[in-house]
């Protein structure tokens, strides 16, 4: 079977060549489309198709520069050139390229077939493809090797040469993924090619690209960010980098400082993912913790702040802090409340003049917190809600209903869905969820255990279902949790050795 790439910008004219391809001939399948240039050079070097279809007439190089430039390098390849008009110019132009076929659009299912008929002969008569192209293993060397050292200028310019470079600069960029390289970093370096020539590969679990462009560097590290959000899942922890424009003999410049720019957004990102964990496990944890175990949290917190940030962003940052504990403690910003507060975080922090100060100050206000969340949580429980919360914190990890809770409270399910909303301010199922994900992440800080089997013990039958609840409730999923608890787990201990 015949690989077959179509290369067109108008989207009717795609999905009709597509269609005339995958239902009517056995014998060729559909491997990619293009609609730029520069994309359908990238996915002829990637896919490697043995027919191609070709519109003159589409964005960046027309099509026969893109045959000129690739035509050499895959000499079995059938082109085969479309347009909206017969132009003697143009079959001049694609005459020395070899281009098998030329058809005008728009094309009738007689003329397509026909043509993939003659096409099939042809293929047919080629010789075996190799298994490994020498093009493809020089691109690979030249990607993987020859740009991260100096090259002389007849080096750069033999590469050129081969490489149909069309410019003497170049920038490497960089993009990681947690997992799906190969798929996710391919997809980009597809549409990236929609903008820019690129040149792409894998190199020690990252995506590699060099556009060979004198490019805006801010502005192609603002498509990089838009690309990956349109195609990486939000899921995947993903940081991506690039250099600066340098001369091809440079290029080695570039690439050692993508990796340096890398480096600094991982260990930016990881502070920042460990800065939520901490804020999120602390506003949770306050009303079902003890107060010395909630102190040895938030110290750890503020520390981290104070020795990543300067002075002036930290105390802004813990004046916001104090302002999600309030509104926890007594619901003063999230809807009316007759609560009085106790102190109005961001006048009473930003005065703070040194680190001391800080320190006596935050502790007797954390304490200021606690006491109120306390408070307002040991009022006199009715003794039916009582018995439910100790009936679900046994048996949490069991398939519990409300319907159970309320049995072992001996009331209605009614009443005692009252009962949470008006005392403890939550619902059956938050508190469920939310002793269910606490567990969850000691277990994920504690033990060894797999994500299944943490989503088994906490009372999940389903992995993908749990994923979805600990997500929502932490803001991450499990696996970038446990990699930030790995990561913040690795530093301390090398922070310990020192």
């Amino acid at each position: 079977m015949y690989g077959v790439l179509i290369v067109d910008d108008e989207e009717p004219v795609l999905d009709s060549f597509a269609y005339m391809l995958e239902t009517r001939r056995a014998d060729f399948a559909l491997v990619g489309k293009a609609r730029s240039g520069y994309e359908a050079i990238q996915l002829i070097h990637e896919l490697r198709p043995d027919l191609v279809f070709m519109d003159i007439n589409i964005p960046g190089m027309d099509g026969i520069e893109v045959i000129a430039d690739v035509h050499l390098k895959f000499p079995g390849t059938v082109f085969i050139l479309s347009t909206a008009y017969e132009r003697f110019d143009l079959a001049q132009r694609a005459i020395p390229l070899g281009i098998f076929a030329y058809l005008v659009k728009p094309v009738s299912k007689k003329t397509f077939l026909s043509t993939l008929d003659a096409a099939q002969a042809a293929l047919d008569k080629r010789d075996p493809p190799l298994t490994e192209r020498a093009g493809d293993l020089a691109e690979r060397q030249f990607l993987k090797e020859t740009i991260w050292k100096e090259m002389g200028v007849a080096e750069w310019e033999r590469c050129r040469e081969l490489f149909s470079l069309h410019s003497d600069k170049g920038i490497v960029c960089l993009i990681e993924l947690e997992s799906g390289q190969a798929r996710w970093c391919a997809e980009i370096a597809a549409k990236l090619a929609f903008r820019h020539r690129c040149l792409f590969t894998l190199h020690l679990n990252r995506g590699l690209y060099l556009i060979p462009e004198d490019v805006d560097r801010d502005a192609l590290l603002a498509l990089l960010g838009e690309l990956i959000k349109d195609t990486v899942p939000e899921s995947l922890f993903s940081a991506y980098a690039a250099g600066r424009v340098h001369q091809g003999t440079e290029l080695f410049l570039s690439g050692s400082e993508a990796l340096e720019d890398l480096k600094r957004k991982k260990n930016s990102a990881d502070l920042q993912v460990r800065e939520r964990l901490r804020i999120i496990q602390l506003r949770r944890m306050m009303r079902i913790s003890a107060l010395e175990e909630l102190r040895k949290l938030f110290i750890t917190l503020w520390e981290e702040i104070f020795a990543s940030y300067g002075f002036i962003v930290a105390k802004a940052k813990m004046a916001a802090i104090f302002t999600l504990l309030l509104d926890d403690a007594a619901g003063c910003y999230s809807g009316h409340s007759e609560i009085e507060l106790p102190f109005a975080p961001a006048e009473e922090i930003m005065p703070i003049a040194n680190l001391a100060d800080w320190a006596d100050w935050s502790l007797q206000a954390f304490n200021t917190v606690h006491a109120l969340v306390a408070a307002r949580r040991s009022g006199q429980f009715p003794l039916p809600l009582v018995k439910a919360v100790e009936f679900i914190n046994e048996h949490y990890a069991e398939q519990l209903q409300l319907s159970s809770a309320a049995e072992a409270a001996s009331v209605s399910t009614a009443y005692l869905s009252r009962l949470f909303s008006e005392h403890l301010c939550t619902s059956f199922v938050e508190y469920l969820t939310e002793l269910r994900v606490e567990e969850a992440e000691r277990l994920i800080r504690e033990s060894r255990m797999s994500i299944k089997q943490i989503a088994f013990s906490v009372g999940y039958q389903d992995p993908n279902y749990f994923g979805k609840i600990f997500r929502k409730a932490t803001g991450l999923p499990p696996t970038m949790y446990a990699a930030a608890n790995r990561a913040e787990a690795l530093g301390s201990s090398e922070k310990d050795g020192l």
